[in-house]
């Protein structure tokens, strides 16, 4: 199959404030060169080979509803990388144990969901 993710977006209301907690986040700098350097609008973090890359585009609407699709986060301590993305600027929205799983669920600073487990 010829078809892969090449890139996870996100709609933000600034999309350098954004990129800066998601490249904290994911220990990934956030691309400042070049044509496509980081603003206000759009900013971009590149993919490591394994991971997409991450973009960030400034909309005009602020987000209203839970997300459809979210990003699940992987680590080998849950509860020290929950706490360490809060330190970022993350908001816990609850703790889930369901169908063999514990995991958190957090916003970003955008109220963008995402969940931390150990798999």
């Amino acid at each position: 199959m010829s078809l892969h993710v090449a890139a996870i977006t996100f709609d933000c209301s600034n999309a350098l404030t954004l990129a800066g907690f998601w490249s904290a986040a994911v220990g990934r700098p956030v691309d400042d060169q070049g044509e496509m350097a980081a603003s206000e609008f759009f900013a971009r973090i590149p993919g490591d080979g394994s991971d997409p890359l991450m973009m960030f585009i400034q909309v005009p609407e602020e987000k209203i509803a839970k997300n459809r699709v979210h990003l699940d986060m992987n680590a080998s301590d849950r509860a020290a990388e929950v706490e360490r993305l809060v330190g970022l600027g993350a908001t816990v929205i609850h703790e889930k144990q369901e169908y063999g799983m514990e995991w958190t669920t957090l916003a970003d600073p955008e109220g963008n969901e995402f969940c931390v487990a150990t798999h």
